[in-house]
């Protein structure tokens, strides 16, 4: 029989906080496709594996928070 694992994936809220001027451009582009172009901009996004590497590799320039449902 097939067990199949379901969980429902986490949302996080991700905050630029720190400019990404002066900053590789492999970081701006992580930047970019996490969807953060400018200062103060949020977003909320699944916690996928893929999605969580990205925040980690930027994580110095930003404000991460869990969000409870």
């Amino acid at each position: 029989m097939l067990f199949i694992k379901s969980y429902y994936m986490k949302k996080i809220k991700v905050t630029l906080i720190k400019s990404p001027i002066d900053r590789s451009v492999r970081q701006k582009e992580t930047l970019k496709a996490l969807g953060l172009n400018k200062m103060n901009a949020s977003r909320e996004i699944e916690a996928t594996p893929q999605i969580l590497g990205m925040v980690r590799k930027v994580e110095h320039m930003l404000n991460v928070e869990e969000i409870n449902n």
